[in-house]
C-alpha cells in the first residue's frame, strides 16, 4: 500500500509544475494545460486527505469527481476563448492580444 505522504508529494510537484508553467509560458494552450495540472493537484489532495482523515467515507472522492466535472467545463470554455482569440488575432500568443 502506498503511503499517503507520497500522494501529498506528488500533488505538491504537480502544483508547482503547473504554477511554473503558467507563469513562464506565453502560449494560451500551454497556459491552459498548466491550469489543468494545478486542478489535478487539488483533486489528488481531496482524495489523499479523505483517505487520511476519513478512511471509510467517500466525501473527498465525491469532491474530486465534482472538481473533475468543473475542470472539464472550464476547459471547454477556455478552448472556445482560445479559438476566438486565434480567429481575431491570428496567433495563440499572449503578447499578440491587443485592443
Amino acid at each position: 500500500m502506498v503511503p499517503v505522504q507520497c500522494y501529498f508529494v506528488l500533488s505538491a510537484l504537480l502544483f508547482f509544475i503547473g504554477v511554473y508553467g503558467f507563469v513562464t509560458r506565453r502560449n494560451l494552450i500551454a497556459m491552459l494545460i498548466s491550469v489543468e495540472l494545478v486542478l489535478n493537484a487539488v483533486d489528488i489532495n481531496f482524495a489523499a486527505f479523505n483517505r487520511l482523515l476519513f478512511p471509510g467515507e467517500f466525501e473527498g472522492f465525491f469532491m474530486t469527481l465534482f472538481s473533475m466535472g468543473v475542470s472539464a467545463a472550464e476547459s471547454a470554455v477556455a478552448i472556445a476563448i482560445v479559438i476566438n482569440v486565434y480567429r481575431n488575432f491570428h496567433s495563440d500568443q499572449v503578447n499578440s492580444i491587443e485592443n
